[in-house]
């Protein structure tokens, strides 16, 4: 689109070179980024008002994806959170299922809500379920899998502790793995987040996964880290200075 074209290229020219920064000042160069407009309007005459945008973080990691060992999968709670919750729901049965839904859980229960989801049913962002949920929930594989929202106990959505796990994932805990290019995507929140909580979040998610490095990874392991707005161009981080 042109009015997206002219603001790319006025953003571009703020964030200068392509060199990479301390964590603060890139997080500033993205957050002055998305605040910049292309001055032009709609045909209507109004003005287009931009909501804030999500900040993305890409880790590009020494890892082979392609041996088991050296996979990264779990989850993480910012601690300044993300912006935004999360519709979860809880595979569970008896008392859990009214202790789910106090926690927050959308719908929760065993039989009904297994059989709604293979129908197809995947509003929700995230499912929970208790373990002896999981011979029902295993059945679910062909239609959760490729949407990311198979429960698992390396994610911490298997667990006994149910109401507990849908609250934590309401609030924001995220789930993340590495794609077939060793990296890792992750949202760690919004572009009207103070530079000191985004410092706050990207800094926490750099190091979980630096104490997650496969003890099999090879040279070096933090190769690449960029932070991008929502509709911004990316910004290095220099990781030698965490």
């Amino acid at each position: 689109m042109p009015n997206t074209n002219i603001r790319y290229k006025k953003q571009e020219e703020a964030r200068g070179g392509e060199d990479s920064l301390p964590c603060a000042k890139a997080v500033a160069k993205v957050k002055e980024m998305s605040e910049i407009k292309s001055n032009r309007s709609y045909k209507n005459g109004r003005s287009r008002k931009d909501n804030p945008q999500t900040v993305d973080l890409v880790m590009n990691l020494g890892i082979d994806p392609k041996q088991a060992d050296q996979m990264l999968r779990g989850s993480i709670a910012l601690p300044k959170g993300i912006g935004k919750t999360n519709r979860v729901i809880a595979f569970c049965d008896g008392e859990l299922i009214e202790a789910a839904k106090k926690a927050g859980a959308t719908e929760a229960g065993g039989d009904e809500l297994v059989d709604k989801v293979s129908k197809g049913w995947l509003d929700f962002d995230v499912a929970v379920a208790h373990p002896s949920m999981m011979g029902k929930v295993g059945k679910l594989g062909r239609v959760l899998g490729p949407q990311g929202k198979m429960p698992t106990p390396k994610a911490g959505t298997v667990t006994p502790e149910v109401a507990n796990a849908v609250a934590e994932y309401v609030a924001g805990k995220l789930e993340f793995r590495n794609d077939a290019g060793g990296n890792v995507h992750m949202a760690v929140g919004k572009t009207n987040f103070s530079v000191e909580d985004l410092t706050e979040n990207i800094e926490a998610a750099i190091g979980r996964m630096v104490k997650l490095k496969p003890a099999t990874s090879k040279g070096t392991y933090l190769k690449n880290v960029v932070i991008s707005g929502t509709r911004t161009p990316g910004v290095k981080i220099d990781v030698s200075a965490l």
